[in-house]
């Protein structure tokens, strides 16, 4: 996480505005699901708290999810909300690099990050490790800010964060510059091993979407039994 996130003081205010943001409806549950990331184990790249990898799971049936975090704060934080959820059970967090993910290759059905790729070290790394532990057919949906928004919207932004604490309202405007415009992310996923993406922009954010390429037959002959009905839907 950025390090404006760092202390105990400011991750607690960072997971009371994300709690907010679930409360008022502003998390991107509903683009992940139009993604049709909504089924078997998923990846979640930069989960901090863990709000949105959760209300996930809350929409989701017969999910799984593995949350990857570089803070232990907020890997400590994510198990303690999962646990309030009621969710400790489909939910399993834990500190590590994105550029280097601990897992096997093949092992996740879905990858799903938000507002965390201007915070990622080596972008393609961490895009070629998502090809890597994809499953054959399996979806994925990167979301974060753009640094081009239009100014009027960046500026409501910072003024709805102006009743927060200074830090949060600061951290906004410090993941707002250093993230990418819809250029410069086609230029980046074109030097990467990832198959089958689309970027596109809204009027806020830079929308990373795709499948992993599989050939139909061959994946299903060597499919384990979880993923059958997987590959059936997609």
């Amino acid at each position: 996480m950025d390090q404006w996130k760092a202390s105990k003081e400011s991750v607690k205010a960072y997971d009371l505005y994300m709690r907010h943001q679930r409360d008022g409806g502003r998390l991107q549950t509903e683009s992940i699901l139009r993604s049709r990331v909504d089924l078997g184990c998923a990846l979640e790249i930069g989960p901090g708290p863990g709000y949105e990898g959760l209300e996930w799971l809350m929409e989701t049936e017969d999910t799984t999810l593995i949350g990857l975090d570089i803070s232990e704060e907020m890997v400590a934080l994510a198990r303690k909300n999962a646990r309030d959820y009621g969710l400790e059970k489909r939910a399993e967090y834990r500190v590590g690099d994105a550029g280097k993910i601990p897992y096997a290759k093949g092992r996740f059905d879905a990858v799903f990050s938000i507002n965390s790729l201007h915070e990622w070290a080596q972008p393609i790394k961490v895009f070629d490790e998502i090809e890597r532990v994809l499953r054959p057919g399996g979806k994925y949906l990167i979301c974060d800010l753009r640094r081009d928004m239009n100014p009027l919207i960046k500026y409501f932004s910072i003024l709805c964060r102006s009743r927060t604490q200074k830090e949060i309202r600061n951290g906004f405007i410090c993941s707002v510059d250093a993230s990418y415009t819809l250029q410069e992310t086609t230029d980046l996923l074109a030097e990467t091993k990832l198959e089958g993406w689309k970027a596109e922009q809204s009027s806020q954010n830079i929308i990373i979407s795709g499948r992993k390429e599989y050939n139909a037959f061959s994946a299903a002959y060597a499919a384990p039994a979880r993923m059958m009905p997987l590959l059936l839907r997609t």
